[in-house]
Order: C-alpha cells, then structure tokens, then sequence
C-alpha cells in the first residue's frame, strides 16, 4: 500500500479481511453474474421452463452481507435468491441441475429458481411469497437464542416486502424478544413495475428501523465495502445479545421484474447510469488499488468464473430427471379422519 494510506482512509474490507478471502469474494461476484446470464441464456435456448428473476447488477449487496457469517449462520432469502445461495457457499452444479429440474438439483428438480435451499450452508431457503422469509428468519433466531448456539440470521427482503404486514411484525418480535437477526433490504427501487417513490411513504426504509427500537442504516449497495462495514456491524450487534438490525442496500437490477418483464416502466438512460455503477469492476477497481491483487489478475479471475459456470451447466445437463412415478416422494399430507 503507499505510504500516504493511514488506517482512516483506508476502505474497511481491505482492513478487515484477508487477501484470500477478499480474492473469493471478487470471484463469488462474478460467479453470481455468470450463473445468472448462463441461466438466462438456457432459459432462452429452452433448457429452463418457468420463470426466474435475476439479481444482475446486485451482486456486492449478496456477496457483502455474507462475509462474517459462517455455514452455522443461517439465511432466508427471496424470488431473487440466487446471488445469496452463491454467496452462501452453494454448489453451483446442483444449482444448475435444479434448475434444470434435474435429480440432482437442492431440491431434486422441484423447487426451481425460487425454492433452492441448501441447510448444509446455512441457508433456510428462497421464498416465492413476498416477505415469506421475514418470520421464517424471527423463527430461525429464536430458536438459536433459545438453544444458546450463538448464530445469526440474516433475512434478505426487498423494497416490496417493507410494506407488507410480515415486515412490520417481524422487526416488532425481534425486537421485543432480542433476537439475533439481520434485516437486510435490498432496495433496487421498484417492486415489481412499481417505484418505491409512489409505494413507500419513507425515502429511506432504514429509517423505519427507529419505530421498532432496531438501528437501521442507509448504504451504497453497490460498494462491496459499505456493504461489508454496515453489515458486519450488525452481525456483530446480534451474535453479542443486543438484538436486531436493519440494514439497507440501495441498489438495481439490470434486468426485469421477471423473464415476462418488458421494462416499460423505466427508462434506458435511469438503466445505463445504473450500469455504470457496476459493482463488479468497481470490486475489481479497489482491490487493485489496493494491492490486493494485479490487474492482470482479474480477468483470470473471470475466466475461473466462467470456466465453474460451463462445468456446473455440464453437470446439470448430463443429470437424471426424476423418475415419473416418483413423483410424490416427497410430498406429504396429514390424514383427517371422516
């Protein structure tokens, strides 16, 4: 580092993580953005059938908020989960291969893009339901409260879900019991077509955090950094007993809602200043100036990425499907009596 660096001025992640583990998770990122132009691209050539919603454009918010966490660390995730199943550690093959509706995807083939789960990892699952991984998370911390295991939760939601009624009895029961769990919103600005800016009284959602006794903050989701500094912090809060946060990553999706999105909502030019700011390069761009890796490093470090992408949709390809009359393994029903 030059000499003119004093401990200040010098960006948190650098401080605080490794050159490893930093070097990972430039990788996890472009992981994230290959798996999700590669499940696009299989989508397109009829691979895929279903819908799927990509997080392209987000990936320094998953990567970020999942630095401290361990495979004990549990999280619940969203319709747009894939970036935090990669950021959690997942097995990008049966990712593929779930998508793929392969026996040997996370779910045996029956879930898809917005069911994955993988517990091995600490991760609880995706959620079709908006907001349905906001109390599954107060359940999850309640227990490792009551069981004294020392873990947190971290609940990834978006912009949509802070006006449900989940979100507002969620952070309520966290707080009054203190449990350790992390909100995370991931505002990329629109619920579906809608703009937080007609749907959400507040500017910022952190700032709800005060009618629950809870901090909140405001960051740059797009700065692995401020990521990775709020983040921390209030993993920190919630694994020493002082209870929730809620923690804000502003940020945008490069693409649509879903696969069946046109975009009408929003224009080219609000999409490419967005591009500009993607966080991927901008990963790179600190870590370089840094010290922490060459420029001639990251575009190996791409290709690493690539090359993990070709293998896992060449696994999934080459998997069994589910047998036809195992089709209701799996699938359970309580018996009432006449």
């Amino acid at each position: 580092m030059p000499d003119t660096m004093t401990e200040t001025n010098i960006p948190y992640a650098i401080r605080s993580y490794s050159p490893e583990r930093l070097r990972h998770a430039l990788l996890q990122m472009y992981l994230i953005r290959k798996f999700e132009e590669g499940a696009e691209d299989s989508y397109t050539r009829g691979l895929i059938h279903g819908t799927m919603h990509l997080s392209i454009g987000q990936e320094a918010s998953a990567v970020g908020s999942c630095m401290s966490l361990t495979d004990e660390d549990k999280i619940t995730s969203t319709h747009r989960g894939h970036g935090h199943c990669v950021a959690k550690g997942a097995d990008l093959g049966k990712m593929f291969a779930e998508f793929f509706g392969k026996e040997t995807g996370y779910c045996k083939g029956r879930g898809g893009s917005m069911h994955i789960a993988d517990p091995s990892k600490g991760n609880l699952g995706a959620n079709g339901i908006v907001g349905g991984g906001l109390p599954i998370a107060v359940g999850a911390a309640l227990s490792a409260k009551r069981l004294g295991t020392g873990a947190v939760t971290v609940c990834f939601f978006g912009d949509g879900a802070n006006n449900e009624g989940a979100f507002h009895e969620s952070l309520n029961m966290a707080a009054v019991w203190k449990l350790p769990v992390v909100f995370v919103c991931e505002n990329n600005k629109y619920g579906m077509s809608t703009s937080t800016e007609r749907s959400t009284a507040v500017k910022n959602i952190a700032t709800r955090a005060a009618a629950y006794n809870m901090p909140g903050v405001t960051v740059d989701g797009n700065d692995f950094s401020a990521v990775t500094e709020a983040m921390d912090a209030a993993v920190a809060r919630a694994r020493n007993g002082d209870g929730p946060s809620l923690v804000e990553n502003q940020t945008y999706r490069w693409r649509g809602h879903s696969k069946s999105d046109r975009n009408r909502y929003r224009t080219k030019e609000e999409i490419s200043e967005w591009m500009e700011r993607d966080p991927i390069p901008a990963m790179a761009r600190l870590l370089v100036e840094h010290g922490i890796i060459a420029d001639s490093e990251v575009a190996g470090i791409e290709a690493e990425a690539e090359q993990i992408i070709r293998d896992a949709i060449e696994f999934a390809a080459a998997s069994p499907a589910p047998k036809l009359e195992e089709v209701t393994r799996d699938v359970y029903t309580k018996e009432v009596a006449a």
